[in-house]
This record gives C-alpha cells, sequence and structure tokens, in this order.
C-alpha cells in the first residue's frame, strides 16, 4: 500500500510492531484512524450513498477502498463490541459480556462502565507503549470508562464528548476537550455528539498531536431514524464530511460498527416486547427466576432497556431444562442456550451470564416484566439492537486489504 499523504511530519510515526492478547500488530508509517459508528447497519450507508449524501466515502470506495460485512460479537452492544475491537478477541477473554450483569460476587446488578471488569490489555495502550501518539474520543463517558484507562498515563488523549463533572476533565488527557473542536460539548442525545467526536479526531490528526486513533460515536441517530429518513442522511452526510478530513489528513482510515439496529415495533406501532421474567414467573412460580437485561445502561432514551437478547439466573437449577424447553415454544423467541452452550456457541464468559442465554427474531425485544420498563421514553416507538439480526456489520478501509485478510473476508 502506498500512503498518499506522506510528510516530513509522518516520517516520526512509529512503526514498531507491537503484541497484545497473543496478536501481532505492525502498524503502517501512517496515521491510523479507526471509527466505530454506533449502531450502523449497512443500510444507513446504502441508503445516504445512493442519495449522494456520502461523496467522500464512494471516492474512497471508487478509488480503492475496500467495503465488506462483518460479524460481530453477540450479545450486540456497545460495550461488549467496542471492547472487542480495541482488544482483538471475544467476550469470553474480555469477559464483557453485555452493558450490565449479575455481579456474582456481590449478588448486585451492576453496569459494566469500569476496566476493573475488563480482563485483558488494549490495543490503544500496545501501541502507545510502542511510541505512537494515541488518541481515544468517545460520546459515551461509560467507554471512557471500560477503555480509556492507560492512555493518558502513557502520554496519549481520552476523552468523551458527553458533558461530565467538572473536577473528573484532569482525567481526560486534556485540560479542557472543549478547546479540540473550538466548541462546547453537544447534548448526548443528538447526532452531533457524534459529530464532534469525529471532528476532534480529524483536528487531532491534522495537527500531529495523535497517530492513532480510535474515535467511537453514540447511536442515538440509529435508535431514532430509519436509514432513509432524513436526519438519518444528513447525519451521515456529517460523518462523511470528517472521514474526508481525516483522509486529507493523511489516516488510513476504517471504520466498522459495534451492531446494527432494526425496527422492533408490533404493525401497529408499537414496542414489540416479551416480557420473559414475567412468563416464567407465571410458569415456573418457585424456581427463583432473576432476568437481566444487558443492554441496559445510562443512555434509556435509546432504547427503554429493551434489547434482542437477556440472560435468566434461576435458583432453582432442576428447572433449568424445563424453562429451556418453554422459551423455545415463545413465539419470537429464536434461540435459547444453556450457560455452557452459549459459552462455546457465542464465545462467552460463565461467570458473567445466567444459566440460560435468550435471543429473540429481528422485530422483537426482550423484558423484565412491564413494571421494570417505561415506554413512555421511546416516543411511540422503538429500533433496537442485541441479537442475532444486528450482528452482521460493515467494514470499511481506505485502501485495499492485504493478500492473506483478503482471502479471510472473501
Amino acid at each position: 500500500v502506498r500512503y498518499r499523504h506522506a510528510t516530513a511530519a509522518m516520517a516520526e510515526i512509529a512503526t514498531t510492531p507491537f503484541e497484545t492478547n497473543g496478536v501481532r500488530y505492525t502498524p503502517p508509517p501512517a496515521p491510523v484512524a479507526v471509527l466505530c459508528i454506533d449502531g450502523c447497519a449497512d443500510e444507513y450507508l446504502d441508503a445516504a450513498l445512493v442519495r449522494g449524501h456520502m461523496p467522500r466515502l464512494a471516492a474512497m470506495l471508487a478509488g480503492g477502498g475496500h467495503r465488506s460485512m462483518v460479524r460481530g460479537a453477540l450479545p450486540s452492544f456497545t460495550n461488549v463490541n467496542n471492547t472487542c475491537i480495541v482488544s482483538g478477541v471475544p467476550p469470553s477473554v474480555t469477559g464483557i459480556c453485555g452493558n450490565f450483569f449479575l455481579d456474582p460476587e456481590s449478588g448486585e446488578e451492576v453496569m459494566t462502565n469500569s476496566p476493573r471488569f475488563r480482563r485483558c490489555g488494549t490495543i490503544l495502550n500496545a501501541a502507545a507503549d510502542a511510541g505512537r501518539r494515541v488518541a481515544f474520543v468517545t460520546a459515551k463517558e461509560k467507554l471512557r470508562t471500560v477503555l480509556g484507562d492507560g492512555i493518558v498515563e502513557r502520554g496519549g488523549i481520552a476523552f468523551s464528548s458527553e458533558k461530565v463533572d467538572e473536577a473528573k476533565r484532569d482525567t481526560h488527557g486534556l485540560d479542557c476537550a472543549d478547546g479540540v473542536v473550538g466548541r462546547g460539548r453537544p447534548e448526548i442525545y443528538s447526532g452531533d455528539a457524534s459529530i464532534y467526536v469525529l471532528e476532534a479526531g480529524a483536528t487531532l490528526a491534522q495537527s500531529g498531536a495523535a497517530d492513532f486513533l480510535y474515535l467511537s460515536t453514540t447511536d442515538f441517530i440509529q435508535h431514532k431514524y430509519a436509514p432513509d429518513e432524513p436526519e438519518a442522511l444528513e447525519f451521515y452526510e456529517g460523518i462523511d464530511t470528517q472521514i474526508g478530513r481525516l483522509i486529507d489528513a493523511g489516516c488510513v482510515v476504517a471504520a466498522t460498527a459495534d451492531h446494527g439496529m432494526n425496527g422492533k415495533n408490533t404493525p401497529g406501532g408499537k414496542p414489540n416486547v416479551i416480557y420473559v421474567e414475567t412468563l416464567l414467573e407465571e410458569n415456573f412460580p418457585d424456581a427463583g427466576v432473576r432476568v437481566i437485561c444487558p443492554i441496559t445502561d445510562p443512555y434509556v432514551v435509546h432504547h427503554g432497556a429493551l434489547g434482542s437478547y437477556v440472560v435468566v439466573h434461576v435458583t432453582d437449577r432442576s428447572r433449568v431444562g424445563p424453562m429451556m424447553e418453554f422459551l423455545n415454544s415463545v413465539e419470537g423467541i429464536t434461540e435459547v442456550y444453556d450457560r455452557d452452550t452459549a459459552c462455546r456457541r457465542l464465545e462467552l464468559a460463565g461467570d458473567r451470564i445466567g444459566e440460560i442465554c435468550v435471543l429473540c427474531g429481528r422485530d422483537r425485544v426482550l423484558g423484565k416484566t412491564p413494571a421494570d420498563h417505561d415506554l413512555s421514553v421511546l416516543d411511540g416507538r422503538l429500533r433496537s439492537h442485541g441479537g442475532r439480526y444486528e450482528e452482521m456489520v460493515p467494514m470499511l478501509l481506505s485502501h485495499p486489504l492485504r493478500p492473506e485478510y483478503a482471502a479471510r473476508a472473501a
């Protein structure tokens, strides 16, 4: 591959190979920018490209860039797949099997919003140790806390676009993250929260402050709008502009998604919910059932804590078999696994899931009980993710794949 925008400054970019989690990486002699476009089902790219809203991406692909589909980790949630992307290993190794889980040590339901839940190192820290100038910019503060540890201590930059307590700013690697973009941080429930992340990344790359960037957006737009709606098209046009800036800064640009997105509504337009805990309590009243919705995170306006994957903890384990048989008979439920099978087929960590793992169909979501979910925050309709139907995501690269990778992608 020839890196077309080489400059004198790029000659100073470290190319020392590095290894993490058993994989060896050989970075190119150019800035690298990896984008995780949260919730980017491939249909969003199709809709924007065909209508002319992503000219820089179209030119990149026409000039030899790569576009394909890749399989993300299950469950198809934000914390799960962002951690896989920055570590290069599956949830069975990372230990991050959802945004939310039942901690077997404390017995409490907790969010995986801390690096203490992660069981492996990151490519970001390994790259920094090898001399790269690393920047991790995310829309969601929860991701900065899960994946950003160690970056600042190694001389890198890590911050979110989300508004946080002023006292925490000195942990972000910049005294004031607003100074990078030149404007205040937007509201998290906006498309601008994502554009801000990409603007920051492009500015850092253009200035030479970073040459190894991971930029992770938020899926507010995808939760709210279908691919062909004007708001979604405008959003992807904004993403395209920032991809162009990164390319112009000489970056090798890669982009993928942590999960796709689908409408989860009845024909009448209401959220299409299967309340798993309610069903199990009605049919197995003495089994000691506790359902966990691993999509749960601080951003309930996105999804109301309703996704297409849940885990079931059962006190009376003799009832697991009958429960699985019953759940397999429920219309809309598509996959039911016991703990061992889920660990094997979905590559999950056994102590971070329940006795049963449940997935549902493309147009459905799974919940606990009606009382546990506030549907009023959803504004009448629901778009969400978490299951098999949001597992496949796009992969974009500004340069051709190396032959060994092209063979794997064929």
